[in-house]
């Protein structure tokens, strides 16, 4: 089905914002995937915050001209579906760990940071954490130096505590007289 002129601007106008906000685009053929699979794919793009759209690659090549997405536009062919996310891992983990399920679904390539991605540069950036588990391992990071002195503390204070109930019932002891002695009289003061 052919879009006539005003469709067409109109989705080389959605995909010039799509590219805006993005970080990264990860383009992938998609030849046999069943509409389930790639319903499937769709939702667990959106729920990442992951925009997938089949396009045509030439209203894709206009919308992207110009954008830090343009170096990718020799690795617009075929049919692909692409993926735009404003997360600069999300797009590639979406696809990859799609990929690994479903063998129809070819990487091809993609772009961040305005460089072109080849197969593996896309699963390597598929392969990085995502912000909030790297935040989370920096709080860590940064936590761990505290809690180890804490640690320290603590055992020191049980050890303090424990050579201290050890020396108490000595002191007890010693200081008990015994029940059928008499306590010996406390000196008598200096007349003044």
């Amino acid at each position: 089905m052919s879009l006539n002129r005003s469709e067409k601007e109109a989705v080389i106008s959605e995909v010039t914002s799509l590219a805006a906000k993005a970080q990264t685009l990860v383009m992938a053929e998609y030849r046999g995937i069943t509409v389930a699979d790639m319903d499937q794919l769709r939702i667990t793009a959106r729920s990442n915050g992951v925009t997938l759209s089949v396009l045509k690659n030439t209203l894709v090549r206009r919308a992207v001209a110009g954008s830090a997405f343009e170096p990718a536009t020799e690795q617009m062919s075929g049919p692909l579906i692409y993926g735009f996310s404003e997360d600069a891992v999300a797009a590639a983990k979406v696809v990859a760990e799609f990929a690994k399920t479903n063998a129809k679904l070819v990487i091809r390539g993609g772009v961040y940071g305005g460089k072109v991605l080849d197969v593996e540069g896309v699963k390597q950036l598929a392969s990085i954490p995502s912000k909030e588990v790297l935040l989370a391992q920096l709080c860590g990071l940064l936590m761990s130096p505290m809690s180890r002195t804490a640690v320290v503390l603590s055992a020191l204070a049980a050890k303090k505590g424990e050579g201290a109930a050890e020396e108490a019932p000595a002191v007890e002891e010693a200081t008990a007289a015994p029940a059928t002695e008499e306590a010996p009289a406390a000196p008598e003061a200096p007349a003044a």
